[in-house]
Formats: C-alpha cells, sequence, structure tokens
C-alpha cells in the first residue's frame, strides 16, 4: 500500500522524454538548497486527507509513513537516500536496514532462526519525566498486533516467521469473538495482553530483545525494519487502539513529538525535549515546528501553492499530472520522482460483493473488466509515458520474479470492446451491469477513476465513483469481513509499493494474494487460491532466489489467470517542494525507500 521506490532523479537535469532511461544521471551539482544547517522555522505540509492511522500498529500508508518518521523508532530503519543515482553505492546502502534504536546488528545464532537486539540507552520517551525505551516497549507492539480494533497493517510478515505469533493471534481473535462478553475496550484489551505471551519474543532485560523464527529468514532485518515495529510506549494501554483519545495522547521516542491534532484539518509536531542527536544517527531535528493543513484535495491547487512557498510538499496528492511535461521542459530544479518498481494504481475486486447477484464472483465478468479498460488512457491521465509505464503483471517490473507478458493483451493497450461485450454477455449480462466503483477523492485519483469508467461504459459496463478521503479509503477497502454487505463496493482502485526490495518477493505477492481475510488486510478482494498459497510457501523457503523468482513467477501467472486484479501503471514517484527547502548530505531531496516519501528530519528551511 505504502510508496516504495530506489532511487532518486532530479529531472531538472533529465532530458523531457528521457525519464525512463536516465536514472543512472541525475544532477552533477548539488543546488543551492545543500549546504550548512539552519535550524528554526517551521516545515508546512499540505494533505488531502492526511493520515489514516497515528498509531504505527494499523499504519500502512505512505501518508502515515511520512508523519511516523517524526515521532516512531524501530530497531532498524533506513537511511535517506544519500545520491540520486541507481548506479551509485549510494542505492544498495539506502536498501539496506541500519541501526536505529539498536546498538548493533543483531546476532543471529541457531542456523538463522534466533536473532538476538541489543538496545541503545540513551533514546527517551517524551514523558514527563522522560523514560527509556526498552526491551519490553519493543515486545509490547507485537502484543497489539491482533488488537480487535486496529490490527497489524500487514500481519503475513510476522505470523509466517516468528515462533508463536499464528497461536497468540488465534487465541486473541477468540477471546474477543464474542463482543458482548469481552467488548473491545482498552481495559479488556490491555489485560489479554498483558496475561498471554508469544513464544518467540523474549525479553530477558531491559536492553535485550529475542526473536525465535519458525525457519531461517534471511528477509527478517528487512521485517523488523517495518515502521510496524515501532516501540510501543506502556501509556498506550489506557486508550482503544489508534482511537481519537489515542492520538491525542501521542507519546513519541523520535525528534518531534505531537502538539496538536484537529481530526480533517490539523496536525502540528513540535521538537521532543527527550530526544538527542547522539541516540540518532538517522534524523535530526532542524525546524522548530512541522505544520500538517489537511482538507486541500485538488493537485493543482497544491502545486501552486508549494511553487508560492505557502506549503512546503504534499503528504497524499500526487503532483498535476496535466502539469508534468512543462514541469520537465523546464528544468524546474523543485521537480523529483523516483522510480518506484511498483502496481499504481491497480483495480482490485471484491470478490465478497454480493451486488447484481454476486456477480463480481464470476470469472467472466472479470474478463471482461480486463480486456475492457484502456490502459492507455489512464496512463495519460497519470500524465504519459514519460513518467508512467503500463504493466500486466501482479509483480511489477524491478521486483524479484517479475517476467514482461500480458495475459488480457488488447491493440496498444487501448482494450477491447468487442471482446468485452462478449464476456459481459458470457457472464449472464448481455444488457449491461451497474457496479461501484471505490477510489481515494483527491483530484488525480479521481480522474483515473473517471477514465476507467469512460473505458468501460462502451461495452454495458457502468461504474459508479464512490470517493473517500484517504483516512477512511484504506480502512474501508481493507475491512474485507465486513465487504460482504450490498452496496460496499464491487471495485476498488489501491495501490501497491513493495516494502523493501532485494530479495522481496515477500513484498508484493504474499500481501495481496495470500489467503487472509481479516480486518486490515492487504488481500482487499478476499481471494483464496490453494495453489497459490502453496507456491508462495514454497517460494518464502527458498535459499535460492532464482528458483524462488520461477515460484513467484508462477502464483503470478495463476493469480492473473483468475483476474483478480487489473495491473495498470508502473509510475515514477513524483514530487514538487518548495523553493524554501535546504537539505545536506545528498543532491536531491532527502528520501526514505520504505517510507515513500521526503524525510522530514532532514530538512530545514532557509532564511
Amino acid at each position: 500500500m505504502t510508496p516504495r521506490s530506489k532511487a532518486l532523479i532530479a529531472l531538472a537535469a533529465a532530458g523531457a522524454l528521457g525519464l525512463a532511461a536516465c536514472s543512472s544521471s541525475g544532477n552533477k551539482t548539488p543546488p543551492s538548497n545543500a549546504g550548512k544547517p539552519v535550524f528554526g522555522g517551521t516545515l508546512k505540509v499540505v494533505a488531502s486527507g492526511g493520515p489514516d492511522h497515528f498509531d504505527t500498529v494499523p499504519a500502512y500508508y505512505t501518508a502515515d509513513y511520512i508523519m511516523e518518521r517524526a515521532y516512531a523508532r524501530q530497531l532498524l530503519s533506513y537511511p535517506s537516500l544519500p545520491d540520486p543515482t541507481i548506479s551509485s553505492p549510494g542505492w544498495k546502502a539506502d536498501i539496506t536496514p541500519v541501526p536505529d534504536v539498536a546498538a548493533a546488528m543483531p546476532t543471529v545464532t541457531n542456523g538463522g532462526k534466533t536473532y538476538t537486539f541489543h538496545l541503545k540507552t540513551n533514546v527517551f520517551w517524551s514523558t514527563t519525566p522522560k523514560r527509556a525505551v526498552v526491551s519490553t516497549d519493543f515486545a509490547r507492539e507485537y502484543y497489539a498486533f491482533c488488537n480487535p480494533v486496529a490490527p497489524v497493517g500487514n500481519d503475513l510478515y510476522f505470523v509466517d516467521t516468528i515462533v508463536g505469533l499464528k497461536q497468540y493471534c488465534a487465541q486473541e481473535a477468540a477471546y474477543f469473538a464474542n463482543a458482548k462478553k469481552h467488548p473491545p475496550t482498552a481495559a479488556n484489551i490491555a489485560n489479554f495482553q498483558n496475561s498471554h505471551t508469544i513464544s518467540g519474543i523474549k525479553t530477558p532485560n531491559p536492553t535485550t530483545i529475542v526473536f525465535n523464527l519458525l525457519a531461517p529468514a534471511a528477509d527478517f532485518p528487512e521485517i523488523v525494519s517495518m515502521p510496524f515495529t515501532s516501540a510501543r510506549p506502556v501509556e498506550y494501554n489506557k486508550y482503544v487502539p489508534d482511537s481519537l483519545q489515542m492520538r491525542q495522547h501521542l507519546i513519541s521516542d523520535g525528534p518531534y513529538m505531537l502538539k496538536s491534532y484537529t481530526p480533517g484539518k490539523s496536525i502540528v509536531f513540535t521538537r521532543n525535549p527527550a530526544w538527542s542527536q547522539a541516540s540518532d544517527s538517522l534524523r535530526h531535528q532542524y525546524v522548530s515546528q512541522i505544520q500538517v493543513t489537511i482538507g486541500i484535495t485538488d493537485a493543482q491547487t497544491q502545486l501552486t501553492d508549494e511553487k508560492a512557498g505557502t506549503f512546503d510538499f504534499s503528504d497524499d496528492v500526487s503532483v498535476q499530472p496535466s502539469a508534468i511535461q512543462s514541469l520537465v521542459a523546464s528544468h524546474d530544479p523543485m521537480f523529483w520522482a523516483w522510480p518506484g518498481d511498483a502496481t499504481n494504481p491497480y483495480v482490485v475486486f471484491n470478490l465478497r460483493s454480493p451486488s447484481n447477484n454476486h456477480a463480481m464472483a464470476n470469472l467472466k465478468l472479470r474478463q471482461a473488466i480486463e480486456y475492457g479498460i484502456n490502459k492507455v488512457a489512464v496512463n495519460k491521465v497519470l500524465g504519459g509515458p514519460t513518467v508512467n509505464k503500463i504493466i500486466n503483471t501482479v509483480i511489477p517490473p524491478g521486483n524479484v520474479g517479475y517476467v514482461p507478458y500480458n495475459p488480457y493483451p488488447t491493440m496498444h493497450s487501448q482494450g477491447n470492446v468487442a471482446k468485452c461485450k462478449a464476456l459481459l454477455a458470457a457472464s449472464g449480462h448481455p444488457h449491461g451491469i451497474n457496479l461501484t466503483y471505490l477510489s481515494l477523492n483527491d483530484s488525480v485519483s479521481v480522474s483515473v477513476a473517471q477514465s476507467v469508467a469512460a473505458s468501460l461504459a462502451p461495452c454495458g459496463i457502468h461504474i459508479k465513483d464512490k470517493a473517500e478521503a484517504g483516512s477512511s479509503f484504506f480502512v474501508d477497502i481493507g475491512n474485507s469481513p465486513n465487504n460482504a454487505k450490498s452496496g460496499t463496493y464491487d471495485l476498488a482502485q489501491a495501490g501497491w509499493f513493495p516494502d523493501w526490495f532485494g530479495n522481496n518477493g515477500r513484498t508484493v505477492v504474499a500481501p495481496l494474494m495470500q489467503t487472509n481475510c481479516v480486518v486490515n488486510t492487504n488481500n482487499y478482494g478476499c481471494y483464496s487460491s490453494a495453489k497459490v498459497d502453496s507456491l508462495i510457501k514454497q517460494a518464502e523457503a527458498q535459499s535460492n532466489l532464482t528458483a524462488a523468482a520461477a515460484l513467484w513467477h508462477k502464483a503470478d501467472v495463476q493469480v492473473m489467470k483468475d483476474a483478480v486484479i487489473v495491473p495498470l501503471n508502473d509510475p515514477l514517484n513524483v514530487f514538487y517542494t518548495s523553493a524554501r527547502l535546504g537539505y545536506a548530505g545528498s543532491t536531491a531531496i532527502p528520501f526514505v525507500p520504505n517510507i515513500g516519501g521526503p524525510d522530514m528530519t532532514n530538512l530545514w528551511i532557509k532564511k
């Protein structure tokens, strides 16, 4: 769900039509923004809907991650991108986890099945008085993963690797299954978590945490670098997870802490006096305050305000697509893009929707939509081929298991109305069908939804767009068990970005396609295939990357055969920033791959 990418390009140094091939170029001379840090001032961020979660357990959205960089820390994390070229050493360094609250990289024993972390002793919570972050604070986060209100954004990374976590989650689900007997109050949730154990997580002392794995997992350092695994203060036991009350009592171990939060309007962070630079090699505390203004949904308005310096960058809306060509042609130095190796957007089918007599469960209807969508039109809406690549597979280019093939080919990717009509009739709807389409409500997302609707209408598939703010959209599509209600949605416009790179098959196919119809799932359509599940397990167990890639590709082929999603686009991840911003140590604005956006803690305001 959250944007991930692998290199930064200063588009001002790229040719207007050469972006797809310029990933090894970039600015040779640092722009005037680089230089000596300036302390003070207010960083001004604009947002359409803003973060959908403040609690790091359920948060799984770029808008969340950009904010969390300021107030949440992990055992391991990633540095900001130090160099704008893929070919430079900076790329490899930037996708490699490094110690954050951990004092060093973990000790690995027991044949690769035991990871032992030792914590720094100078990391503190923003409490009064300040209190050290200890090993039980990290363990507490895992105990909150399967809470009944706001569970972890992606449980598969963890229940499939850590001993005892799946059993613990099953116990918690069974306990809260009877809501009348065990209502999900803050006290009940905390009591359950405090009275049960996860056998694979041990905290022998305040500065040591040990993880025992079901099997060796070479990607476990990347797994524990996910923001899901942030330290969790004991005070959160007083609140229902991610409730408004908890959000308004946010506690920080990062450089900034929450000053105020007005839902749907604003968020303000100020410096955390308990944080010290000596404890944190990844973040800084340059600006005095971070102001997030929520409710500006129009991409063009945001761009205009960023050019004027009213805002410094957007938290959740892409650059206005119609402006991209002119920004590139004019060599605007404030326009940036990161190759994403992503699937964004894609159309996902709600296989549980009962609408039209459970029409979405019909393979032929889904195949009609596969053939009917004009991907070129969608590409154009998003800014055209300069910053977007049409894709036809679950696994996007640049990821383990990707093989270029097209199971539903049409002439120049512009759709096939005749084939769409024929399959629609074969599905039992010869006179057409009306479907509900859920999307984000920012102007770019709405334009994509309108393009999809326009391309499907000629073959008799009529789309009713149901646009929502990001603060509710991902909650709604991820609440799959409840999507069996008529009118919830039939199709949704989602997006997926790998959580890490390198050996990353676990981060693409498994989250979206492994059987996992639970609250806060990323398998939004509740797809379930024993064959795909088996291929996923076989691929994850492979130590040989080539063998794993072949298995991931087989899973991709089966998913597309079942027509579970319509892949549309692999975009460059574009950003525009105001000229007020300064940054050091790179030739471009600081960017963190697992965030999928700018690193607020490494920016300053030039005087």
